[in-house]
């Protein structure tokens, strides 16, 4: 009876899963990341900060990289404007939509492709708001290889 009682307990204490989104309700998340990516692709600006927040944040990859939406635009709307922009390529995606009555939040990560450093990752948070999901922070990361951490540690340290 004991054994019983702590097994209900501990399924009960258990984390609850979000069950995996409808397509259609993942859709306008990966329209979103999608057209960020291609109009950074093309130099838009205008249209790829119109993906986000006006309070979003993007994380580089560096570890001083934590930018301010304000603070990114103004980095980075000088290479926009040269008609230079970059090109990451998304090859893998997983979008969750948080289990929220709202359906309001959702985050991701994504695999991505870029000519110069190869395989990246992208992972980052969306909110749904009145003028449909806009990206709330965007975090972009280089993808390390298991076998090739220490080596790359070792090259970080030794700066």
């Amino acid at each position: 009876m004991i054994a019983a009682a702590l097994m209900m307990l501990q399924m009960s204490a258990a984390p609850v899963q979000a069950a995996p989104a409808p397509a259609a309700e993942i859709a306008p998340v990966n329209r979103v990341l999608d057209a960020m990516h291609a109009a950074a692709s093309v130099a838009d600006g205008e249209a790829y900060f119109a993906t986000f927040t006006p309070d979003a944040r993007f994380i580089g990859t560096d570890a001083g990289e934590r930018w301010s939406l304000p603070e990114f635009r103004a980095y980075a709307m000088p290479y926009f404007s040269q008609g230079r922009g970059w090109t990451y390529r998304p090859s893998a995606r997983m979008v969750t939509i948080a289990p929220l009555d709202c359906r309001c939040v959702a985050w991701f990560d994504e695999v991505l492709y870029n000519d110069a450093y190869g395989t990246t990752r992208g992972s980052g948070v969306l909110r749904l708001t009145e003028d449909g999901w806009k990206i709330e922070q965007y975090v972009l990361s280089f993808a390390v290889p298991n076998d090739k951490a220490r080596a790359v540690v070792d090259v970080i340290k030794a700066d």
